[in-house]
């Protein structure tokens, strides 16, 4: 049986599938059983014991995990509580300018959370750990502790960072609410508070345990707020602890907490699939015209939209204005007052910053740029070729085992936080592999680390763009004798240039602004933006970490401009 099991993968037919598996493989299965292999050594049973049940267990493992835990737990509640708000502002009520406040609902997420991070220190920074103080010190403010470091500041970083991603998942459910079913409802004499919690709230709920279990596991993963607002304090969690034990050199602890890390993650987001997928389903959309029924404001119409505005302006605007003007004041404590440019072109050797130069001046500066751009362009392009080779095959072997293996593989990522697959590529790629060479410190082990983190996002894109091309085409082109490789790159390439392009580009944001992947894999000789700006924050200079995170902001707003005008190309081909 198994040998004919055998023969029938291994028809020639089954080749590119088979190929595909392997890279995916390598990509994400071999780091993960690196990690696990490591921890069942001698050494790793020792950390397992460590971690979990010794003397040290309590700071190494379950304090963290506790303030990990509520982390996630109130950034959840924020975030469904922020962006359901917004989503119901927009799509269900008569709000004034509803297109200007979708889009400063959205704007947030575009903006890293070590930018948020960092505009939270420059203005509540007190003088606990000493160095510069903040903008309220300096007006004279005394900032607690408890603001200006530790739990609560990550936890409002936070949340102002993930609401965006609610909102975009709770606003598409509310927009399934059709008219006919509130009128209805109002026709046979239901109340607001009725139609609220016997329509509205069953409807959406799939994307309320979505949007709360997308947020909670991005609260639990984040490194960036928690290093940044927490570490001073000595407030760790899981990820930072994880970045501690591997940065000391203890890589079994450090190993033990990734996997564990891993399985929180996972667990959490299995829950949430199990929520949704075993819940019972409404039928919202159908073939008929569908319209979305707004509910009056009447007089709160104005203070609702004023409430609104004033939640994007304090989550977008502030914080870029924040990291504008500490890039050009010599103090913290004195944003409008004195400005220079010296933080972006000055010379080296004056007297203020020790003595070095602006960033515009600083060679590793423009290293640091160039190789983020490079690593930007180099993954955009790998996942932008793997998703669409990945989502085709998928497509394709519908059904097969083949094409079963390969989307479950495809999705792993998912599942795993950013700095814990770093964690498995220093285990996996750390350290000689027979004939070849360690590749850390290398550009490569970026790259490959990378593409495997946004793989799942890669095969989602190629399936959006799939669905554009229609299947008799790739046929015909078959039935002509063309190879699967001659129809990829002659027609399904070409045609879905566009698609590909947009979802490549927003890869590039997100590798861009990205910390919690790169701050265990960066090297001297692989610097990149984002872990420049960390580091420089870490020195006491924040004003050079302030203007290299507006450099980072503005290559993520040009990106995302290119992605816009994409889309509109994209929606003119489809309409000729």
């Amino acid at each position: 049986m198994l040998p004919r099991v055998s023969r029938r993968l291994l028809r020639a037919e089954n080749g590119l599938p088979l190929i595909l598996i392997l890279i995916a493989a390598i990509l994400v299965l071999a780091p993960l059983l690196r990690v696990v292999f490591a921890t069942l050594t001698p050494e790793g049973l020792a950390a397992w014991k460590t971690v979990l049940n010794s003397p040290l267990s309590w700071n190494l493992w379950w304090r963290p995990l506790i303030n990990t835990m509520l982390l996630g737990a109130g950034v959840a509640t924020g975030c469904l509580l922020i962006g359901g708000f917004l989503a119901w502002l927009v799509i269900l009520t008569d709000v004034p300018f509803r297109r200007f406040l979708g889009i400063m609902s959205i704007l947030p997420f575009m903006i890293p959370s070590f930018a948020a991070a960092l505009a939270w220190s420059t203005l509540f920074r007190n003088n606990r750990l000493g160095g510069q103080v903040g903008f309220l010190e300096g007006l004279g403010v005394s900032v607690p502790d408890w603001l200006a470091w530790g739990l609560i500041p990550t936890l409002i970083v936070l949340i102002a960072h993930y609401y965006s991603l609610a909102y975009t998942i709770i606003a598409a459910g509310l927009s399934s609410v059709g008219a006919d079913l509130i009128e209805s409802a109002q026709m046979t004499g239901a109340k607001r508070p009725r139609i609220f919690f016997g329509i509205i709230l069953p409807v959406v709920t799939p994307a309320l345990v979505s949007g709360a279990m997308l947020t909670f596991a991005g609260g639990v993963s984040n490194f960036a707020a928690p290093a940044l607002l927490g570490i001073p304090v000595r407030m760790q969690t899981l990820s930072t602890r994880l970045y501690g034990m591997i940065q000391t050199g203890e890589n079994e602890r450090g190993f033990v907490i990734a996997l564990m890390l891993i399985l929180v993650s996972a667990a959490l987001l299995w829950a949430s699939d199990r929520m949704v997928s075993g819940r019972r389903a409404f039928t919202t959309v159908t073939g008929k015209g569908s319209r979305t029924k707004r509910f009056s404001l009447g007089v709160w119409r104005w203070p609702l939209f004023v409430f609104a505005t004033l939640i994007g302006v304090v989550t977008t605007i502030v914080p870029v204005l924040v990291l504008f003007a500490s890039s050009f004041a010599p103090q913290s404590s004195a944003l409008f007052s004195n400005w220079t440019l010296h933080y972006w072109i000055g010379e080296a050797g004056t007297a203020l910053a020790q003595g070095q130069a602006g960033i515009l001046r600083n060679p590793m500066f423009l290293e640091a740029l160039s190789t983020t751009l490079k690593l930007g362009f180099t993954v955009a392009l790998t996942t932008m070729v793997l998703g669409l080779g990945l989502a085709h095959t998928i497509v394709k072997y519908k059904g097969s085992v083949l094409a079963n293996i390969l989307s479950q593989l495809a999705y792993v990522p998912l599942f795993i936080p950013s700095i814990a697959l770093a964690a498995a590529y220093i285990a996996l790629y750390g350290a000689p592999i027979g004939p070849f060479p360690a590749l850390y410190g290398t550009f490569l082990l970026l790259v490959l680390a990378a593409t495997a983190n946004l793989m799942p996002y890669a095969v989602q894109s190629g399936r959006s763009v799939l669905s554009q091309v229609s299947a008799d085409i790739e046929e015909s082109a078959r039935l002509t004798g063309a190879s699967t490789l001659t129809r990829m790159v002659y027609i399904i390439f070409p045609l879905a240039i566009r698609g590909l392009l947009a979802g490549g580009i927003l890869v590039f944001i997100k590798i861009v602004r990205d910390l919690s992947l790169v701050v265990l894999l960066f090297t001297a000789t692989t610097p990149v933006l984002s872990m420049m700006a960390y580091t420089y924050t870490g020195l006491g200079f924040p004003q050079f970490a302030n203007a290299i995170t507006l450099v980072i902001l503005v290559i993520c707003l040009m990106a995302s401009l290119a992605v816009h005008i994409l889309q509109n190309h994209v929606q003119k081909w489809k309409s000729n």
